[in-house]
């Protein structure tokens, strides 16, 4: 599961973070690893491009995650599974059910701490690139 963190780095080109979360996308885009992104990430993704970048650019990322990545729907159950798990904020939690859902075996996000007690491990772009 790749959380928005990750993607908004690669997006917007933040730097130190750049480089890492540009190798695990493309790790996932030459076919070495599944990568799922939750339904909720691409409207906030669409937003925030648009109004950085425009419309087209907005359009553009959100045609090429559709192309290269498995989009987790999210439904009622998710949203009840995020209630009942211990993240600080609300949305990582929602992250954090769409993973289990979906069989994921790990998050890979900049904001490991905000994972720590959820049922999948969460690790940074940097672990998940020295994984096997």
């Amino acid at each position: 599961m790749i959380d928005l963190n990750v993607l908004l780095d690669v997006v917007q080109r933040r730097e130190p973070f750049y480089t890492a979360s540009a190798a695990t996308l493309s790790r996932i885009i030459d076919g070495e690893s599944t990568g799922c992104i939750p339904g909720h990430a691409l409207t906030t993704l669409y937003y925030l491009i648009a109004r950085q970048a425009d419309k087209a650019k907005a359009e553009e990322v959100i045609d090429w995650l559709l192309v290269h990545f498995e989009i987790v729907p999210q439904d009622r159950s998710q949203f009840l599974r995020a209630r009942t798990l211990e993240c600080p904020d609300f949305e990582d939690a929602v992250v954090a059910s769409a993973a289990e859902a979906s069989g994921c075996e790990v998050i890979i996000t900049r904001n490991i701490g905000d994972f720590a007690k959820t049922p999948i491990p969460a690790v940074t772009p940097e672990e998940f690139l020295v994984r096997e």
